[in-house]
């Protein structure tokens, strides 16, 4: 059986220090029957010639030179471009295990599947892990935390492994009700650690928005997801996400940004899950999902913690008992939890 070609989107925007290696991981593949698009997205450093020097070298790679317009604009390029029966997206700050896109098209073609999904290796500079410390310390704890744990001597990086979904195939509706164990979560939101199919997005028209910041990705998957008829997922990771401290994550998001986002995204999963007949089941899960915490670790350690609190009151308040309600209120300094809740009941 010949292996069907994939074509792997890499957007590139100022990754200087970071695409040489994400490249090198892709080309390095043990599946060989790739198709490279790199879209330098109107980089001001030296991306664009180190891009260059794998097209020149790797006759898999097309380097695809535009103005700058953002993620969202410049991964529609490369999907229309995309020739290939899967797609992959990969971005320029991470890399990939040797086998990764193997074992993907293996479980994609072994079960006729319309989406696989992976485990992932979070990777975590040493810079990073120190700016985690220092939060830390302004948080309240600089007696708990103290010198000698900042003087400790860490690794350069830090690897932690994610992945919510145990390994084995999934219908449609059973990985829905699994994706709302974990609805905000990178594993289930981003596309890094998926494979998709073209023909899927082809007929039905679906591409990436440019209207919201930081949550493109989840309202790409959860269109996908009403396409789907058949899920894999992998037991084993193979796809390293870099935190990068000058990334949209970590400079552009606040608790702002993410409510906002959060709240647009509870309409798409009411109608999506709403067409599964699931929506009456997963209510509860959706809504505390508004406040539910991402496996990240950026230095906005504030905001994490906020909507911890916030999160604990609130499902308390829908979903608990009085007692709970009250508990939770008193935790986050709120007094009017389980009044408020009495007064629902009662109403």
């Amino acid at each position: 059986m010949t292996n069907p070609l994939v074509s792997i989107i890499v957007p590139v925007y100022n990754a200087q220090n970071s695409v040489a290696r994400c490249l090198e991981s892709i080309c390095s593949q043990t599946y060989q029957e790739l198709e490279i698009i790199v879209l330098n997205d109107g980089s001001t450093d030296d991306s664009l010639t180190i891009c260059n020097q794998f097209c020149a070298k790797d006759p898999r790679v097309t380097v695809v030179d535009k103005e700058n317009e953002g993620l969202s604009i410049t991964r529609n390029v490369g999907m229309r471009l995309a020739q290939g029966k899967y797609l992959q997206f990969v971005d320029s700050d991470d890399h990939l295990a040797p086998d990764f896109t193997q074992r993907m098209v293996t479980a994609a073609e072994q079960h006729d599947a319309t989406l696989v999904i992976s485990p992932y290796w979070m990777e975590i500079p040493r810079d990073i892990q120190k700016e985690q410390l220092r939060e830390k310390v302004k948080a309240g704890n600089p007696e708990d935390i103290a010198k000698k744990k900042l003087r400790r001597k860490k690794p350069e990086v830090e690897y932690r492994e994610y992945g919510f979904l145990p390994a084995g195939v999934y219908d449609q509706k059973s990985y829905a009700l699994h994706l709302m164990e974990k609805p905000v979560t990178f594993f289930y939101n981003v596309v890094w650690n998926k494979l998709y199919r073209r023909d899927v997005l082809n007929a039905h028209g679906l591409e990436f928005t440019n209207e919201l910041i930081h949550a493109e990705d989840q309202q790409f998957n959860i269109r996908y997801l009403e396409f789907v008829e058949r899920v894999v997922s992998l037991e084993e990771p193979g796809y390293y996400y870099v935190q990068n401290p000058q990334s949209i994550c970590h400079t552009q998001i606040n608790l702002s940004t993410i409510m906002q986002n959060r709240l647009q995204m509870i309409d798409y999963y009411k109608a999506l899950y709403t067409k599964l007949g699931l929506y009456e089941e997963v209510q509860t899960q959706l809504h505390a999902s508004l406040l539910g915490l991402a496996e990240s670790v950026s230095p906005t350690i504030g905001i994490q913690k906020a909507l911890s609190d916030a999160a604990e009151y609130w499902y308390a308040f829908f979903a608990g008992s009085d007692e709970e309600a009250e508990l939770a209120a008193e935790r986050s300094g709120r007094k009017t939890a389980a009044k408020k809740k009495q007064k629902l009941g009662t109403e």
